[in-house]
């Protein structure tokens, strides 16, 4: 392949290589997590991570461990930068983003470090194109402190019963609500929207729940507006874990085979929707 013929002086010359017989293992993943311009690249020995964010109340973050990568050289303890989400997938479908069998694009990411642009050579059926964009010193990523220790529940569900909830549930809703409890109703899922209430319950001994662990009864409700974007993660998963702090916080980590078998990750962050509990709490009393 044309992409492994670079010599190693030029390796030596970038602080972070990373290289994919097939590109769209790291472009759909990427897919999964654009709902903003901008996404922060940090990469460490173990691999890339890249973190998009929505005015501090939601975030998005890919893992790629290093394993999945066919070469993965870092020359620093940790690398990072910032650059135009929208920007690179143009760049990685420059051929087309063909899904057909046998035809796939090789990737090769350098970058040298800060100022510099992140250079891809993508080929494909013997043609070589490069990419050069201009990359930003990386914003700090919100620090959710979502912490396992603090998980009063958590739910691990097939992706399929979570794509028929959502087909059911009013999207018209402004808001999602979580209830989750160690008695009935479980795990239930509700809207509030144009054609009246909705729920949606799992039982804990449902096929499709491989894990039920709930310490305490906990309601909350999330901005739909917020949760919409983690729908294309959910669209490529096939399982999803669901676990609330104990302020409310959701993390909803996906699942997500690549066109290879290989498992990579997407966690989606969401804090919760004080204003229009405060309301609900006020209409009630």
């Amino acid at each position: 392949m044309p992409l492994s013929t670079q010599s190693q002086a030029d390796d030596e010359q970038y602080v972070l290589v990373a290289s994919l017989d097939n590109a769209r293992n790291l472009s759909n993943l990427l897919k999964a997590i654009t709902f903003k311009d901008h996404a922060i690249f940090s990469a460490t020995p173990n691999g890339l991570k890249v973190t998009v964010e929505d005015s501090k109340c939601l975030q998005a973050n890919a893992f790629i461990q290093a394993e999945i990568f066919q070469e993965f050289t870092i020359r620093e303890d940790s690398v990072g930068f910032q650059v135009n989400l929208t920007v690179l997938l143009d760049c990685l479908n420059i051929f087309g983003g063909s899904a057909a069998p046998g035809v796939s694009t090789a990737l090769r990411m350098c970058y040298r470090g800060y100022g510099y642009p992140l250079t891809l050579f993508l080929e494909e059926g013997g043609v070589v194109t490069v990419c050069k964009i201009n990359t930003q010193e990386p914003e700090e990523p919100v620090d959710f402190d979502f912490c396992s220790t603090n998980v009063t529940n958590k739910v691990i569900l097939q992706s399929e019963s979570l794509k028929e909830a959502f087909s059911e549930l009013d999207m018209t809703s402004e808001v999602l609500q979580i209830t989750m409890s160690p008695s009935p109703p479980y795990f239930r899922l509700s809207t509030f929207g144009n054609s009246g209430n909705a729920h949606y319950d799992y039982p804990k001994d449902s096929d499709m729940m491989e894990l039920f662990r709930c310490d305490k009864t906990q309601t909350n409700r999330y901005k739909m507006s917020l949760l919409k974007p983690s729908t294309k993660a959910l669209a490529l998963s096939c399982k999803v874990s669901v676990r609330t702090d104990s302020r409310g916080f959701l993390s909803l980590q996906y699942l997500i085979r690549n066109d290879d078998g290989q498992i990579c990750f997407v966690e989606y962050f969401c804090c919760p929707d004080e204003e229009v509990e405060e309301e609900w709490l006020q209409s009630v009393e």
